[in-house]
Parts: C-alpha cells; structure tokens; sequence
C-alpha cells in the first residue's frame, strides 16, 4: 500500500523495479524484501518503478497484479508508482547526450552478424560499426565503452570487492533497431531522476553494473552503492524466474512465503513466525535484519521437496 511521500531530504533511497510480463514469484520477492529491508534499515525511502518498455512482452493487468501482490505481503512504499513508458522523452534526451558527446555509435549488427562478439560481458565488440553503420538499413544504437574509464571496481554490499576491465565487454546496446531503449539506458535514467542511492538486486544483473556505471560516467550522473542478493534457484540449479515460469506467489500463503524469503536471505526466522500476522512477522524482520549473514552468497536452493509456493 502507498504511503505519501514525505518533502525531499538527503535520505537514502532503494527501490524495487519488476518488469509486468509475468506473476511475481518466490525469487521476486526475495529481492523485494531484501531492497525493501535495506532501505528501512537505512531509515530511507523505497520506491516502486514498473519496468514496462518492451511493450511485446507485457501482459495486461499484469502490473495492477504486481502491486496488488506486494500490498498483500505488506510492503509500504513512498510516493508514486513510476512507470518507464512514461519516460520516453526522459530516454530520448539522454540518447541526443550521448550522440552529441560521440559516446555511442549506429550499429547495423545483428546478434547473428556478431556471432560470439554480441555486445555481453566477456564477449567485446569487434569494432564493426565504430565508424558507421556497415550496412544499409534500421540501426541500434550502442555504448561506446571505450570513452569509459578503463576499470571499474566498486565494493558490492553483499558480494565484495568487485573489478571489471570494460574491455571484456562488449558495446552494449542502449537504443533497439525497433527504437526502444535498452534496460541498461532506461534503468540509468530513471535511477538518477529517483535519486536511488542503493540498488540492491539480484545477483543474475551484477554484470550489467560495470555497463551502468560507463553509463553514468557518460551522462555525468552520480554513482549509487550496488549490493547483488542471492538468486533463488531450483533443484535442478535453474534460476527462478518468469520466463522459466516459476510458480506465482499465492497472497492466500504471504505470510509463510514471507518468512520463506527471510530464510532464503539467511535471516534465520523461528518456524513458528509462520503463524504470525505480516505485520508482526515485518516487525520481527526489522528488529533482526543482519545484512552481513547474506555476505558472499551467490545463490540459494530451494529443496526439491520445497512446500515454498
């Protein structure tokens, strides 16, 4: 349920950015009360953004049932919902920026051209397009990482120590041929406009920091701590996610599948927690939330008998 939000102070804030193209599952809310947590520890402001610009991969009501699910599971959340697709003009602008700097580039490329230089971590751009589009037809636009800092380290509030050689990465498309903006844009944009000093996420987008923070160095933006949270995966060591269609969370059952999450973050809850309200079990979290049990974990299993749904 959203509270209202409160005049602008120099507190930090968090944020928890779920895409509306399937149910929130057991994994989502592993990493909504592990942001949410961290920023109420903080004595910060949580925000909520729906990240909503592939507009072919979202369904409908999907994200009235998101927020729904999370008032059902007793999240409070400051101010307005933000919604991406409401952003464009915010993403075009940034896009000019980065033109005009010559810190992108038109690429004609597809992932089929690329081959195993397709624009990830670990697989570095060949230079194909760098100046200009190698053939004739509708372009994305790229990152050009090599107008970045060479390395990028940042200390990770769960993970640790982190280094990146951006040369190992490729040059990240920012701008879709179909003229969507990328995750990695919108995600940049919309974090500095919410004043977000903590991103605290999954540990599936800690590669995609290093891209980020290129980003912000580009658009002359100010860095936010980052902390990667454990993936929940399942027994056969898949992560759980919508595309692998994970079992939505039941309301009916939030307050055992709260404590399931508190679990899963190494919290360490009574069982008998599972019998208590949210709002007491919300209490019992707050009163014994100790980020550090979650030091160094990449990823937890669920057990293959799991009643965790």
């Amino acid at each position: 349920m959203a509270t209202a939000s409160s005049p602008a102070t120099p507190v930090p804030v968090g944020r928890f950015a779920p895409s509306p193209t399937g149910p929130l599952h057991l994994g989502s809310l592993v990493a909504a009360v592990g942001s949410y947590l961290d920023a109420r520890m903080r004595r910060g402001h949580w925000l909520v953004r729906i990240e909503d610009l592939d507009t072919a991969r979202v369904i409908p009501g999907c994200a009235d049932n998101m927020l729904a699910t999370l008032d059902a599971f007793g999240f409070e959340w400051d101010g307005q919902v933000l919604f991406q697709s409401t952003r464009h003009d915010a993403y075009r602008a940034a896009l000019e920026e980065l033109r005009r700097d010559a810190a992108s580039f038109e690429c004609s490329c597809s992932r089929r051209d690329l081959g195993a230089h397709s624009g990830r971590p670990g697989q570095p751009y060949p230079g194909t397009c760098l100046q200009g589009p190698a053939e004739v037809g509708p372009t994305a636009t790229r990152l050009r990482v090599d107008r970045c800092a060479a390395d990028v380290a940042f200390e990770d509030l769960f993970q640790g120590h982190q280094h990146f050689s951006l040369a190992d990465f490729g040059a990240v498309v920012i701008r879709r041929r179909d003229g969507v903006p990328s995750y990695q844009l919108a995600v940049v944009v919309d974090d500095a406009m919410q004043q977000i000093t903590h991103v605290i996420r999954g540990y599936d987008l800690l590669t995609s920091t290093p891209w980020q923070i290129c980003l912000q160095q580009a658009l002359r933006l100010p860095r936010p701590r980052y902390g990667h949270l454990p993936l929940v995966m399942e027994d056969a060591g898949t992560k759980l996610a919508k595309s692998s269609h994970s079992i939505a969370l039941d309301t009916a059952r939030a307050p055992a599948l709260l404590v399931t999450a508190l679990g899963l973050l190494a919290q360490r809850p009574p069982t008998e927690l599972q019998q208590q309200t949210i709002a007491e079990i919300w209490a019992w979290a707050h009163a014994h939330w100790q980020a550090a049990q979650i030091q160094g974990r990449s990823a937890v299993y669920l057990s293959p008998h799991s009643d965790s749904f």
